[in-house]
């Protein structure tokens, strides 16, 4: 009877690492009636719902400036322009992030430094960035990954000590405060990320720096496009002023900032769905000491806000069990196999094998899995079981 129930038994649901379908579904409506306005309006880049979407997002996260760019990446080549970085200056950054984070350094005409992070935040280690320093450092760049902030009180101190500027790579920290003040607005600007997997997501790149520096935000505005100062936002003949800085045609679609308007009605639901999430993934696999790490919010010294963008898991056999879930339908994600200092396009910076091993380590181990507002409960119990199956070497399970 076993048998014949298994093979009668519906085939399981597959969880993929990310999807928004249900959530377009329900915002769907307020984003065709700002995509219809844009069609109505004709001006299809950098236009109203540019300027409606930039002014209504800096009142939600208390910014003096939002400025909306067609990418996070952009954003941060933008932001370092905009600071004034010079060829040559250095920027320290941590050694475990996204490639972005160091080739937007290079592509401002930077040169990134690497430092270690600390264990359980993921972020740039105080310590090791202020060893970091030298006479050529000019900024020094904390990366606020997965679902809290770097420590921006000691990272504040070691660039106040060397008299360095504070830029955040904050593309993934939207919702995250610190001490009441959003990511992004700790030191001299930020940037956020609205690749569609980001906790606000848009339907293809965009982007935005925030600051409430009035130049680095004037500066930012200009270098999006093509150097040009004055009113250009929703201004056909802006297109004709004058060309101060050799900046580069970075303008947010119209497209993507009706959509993103439409899903900044529902962030704060979003948020608070991702915590449930992540609250049933640690509870569920609290039962698996020894193989498997479940994510940790660190304490500071001042209240923070954190919002799980990625829920991170550090385990044993990282790439066996990722393959056990592909196997039985359920999506992941490696953050990030290969170290910033150890990618083939920085080999001539010189740094070698072992210089930050804890950086290293988390490379070795790192496995998120998958976290979306439109993730229902029972995927998080079917997640679970295949996990401590495969550690209870049951392949069925």
């Amino acid at each position: 009877m076993e048998h014949a129930a298994a093979l009668t038994r519906a085939p399981a649901v597959p969880v993929p690492f990310f999807t928004q379908a249900a959530t377009l579904d329900a915002v769907w409506p307020l984003a065709e009636a700002n995509l219809a306005e844009v069609v109505a309006r004709g001006k299809y880049s950098h236009g109203h719902m540019v300027e409606r979407f930039e002014r209504v997002l800096a009142e939600h996260i208390g910014a003096a400036h939002v400025v909306g760019v067609n990418s996070g990446t952009d954003a941060l080549v933008l932001l370092l322009r905009a600071i004034g970085l010079e060829p040559g200056d250095e920027v320290i950054v941590p050694a475990f992030s996204f490639i972005a984070t160091a080739s937007s350094v290079v592509l401002a005409g930077g040169r990134p430094a690497f430092a270690d992070i600390g264990p359980d935040d993921y972020a740039i280690d105080p310590a090791a960035a202020a060893d970091a320093v030298t006479d050529h450092t000019r900024a020094l760049m904390p990366v606020h990954l997965f679902h809290q902030l770097a420590d921006l009180g000691a990272l504040s101190a070691v660039a106040d000590r060397f008299a360095l500027s504070l830029v955040e790579d904050s593309a993934e920290a939207v919702g995250m405060r610190w001490d009441g003040r959003h990511a992004g607005l700790l030191g001299s600007g930020g940037v956020l990320s609205f690749f569609p997997t980001k906790t606000l997501g848009a339907l293809g790149d965009a982007g935005a720096v925030v600051t409430d520096d009035d130049r680095v935000a004037d500066a930012a505005a200009a270098l999006r496009h093509h150097g040009r100062f004055g009113r250009t936002l929703a201004h056909f003949p802006g297109i004709a002023n004058e060309t101060v800085l050799p900046g580069i045609n970075s303008k947010m679609d119209d497209f993507q900032a009706a959509i993103l308007l439409a899903k900044l009605t529902r962030l704060d639901a979003d948020i608070a769905r991702r915590a449930e999430l992540a609250r049933a993934y640690t509870e569920r696999l609290a039962e698996r000491p020894g193989v498997l790490r479940t994510p940790t919010v660190v304490a500071r010294d001042v209240p923070t806000d954190p919002v799980f963008y990625v829920y991170l898991v550090e385990v044993e056999r990282r790439d066996e069990l990722a393959a056990h879930l592909a196997a039985h339908g359920v999506g992941t994600e490696t953050y990030y196999p290969v170290p910033l200092h150890l990618q083939p396009c920085f080999a001539e910076l010189g740094y070698r094998p072992g210089q930050f091993p804890v950086a290293e380590a988390a490379c070795a181990h790192t496995l998120a899995l998958p976290l979306y507002p439109d993730l229902p409960d029972t995927a998080v119990d079917r997640v679970c079981d295949l996990i401590g199956g495969f550690y209870a070497g049951r392949a069925d399970l």
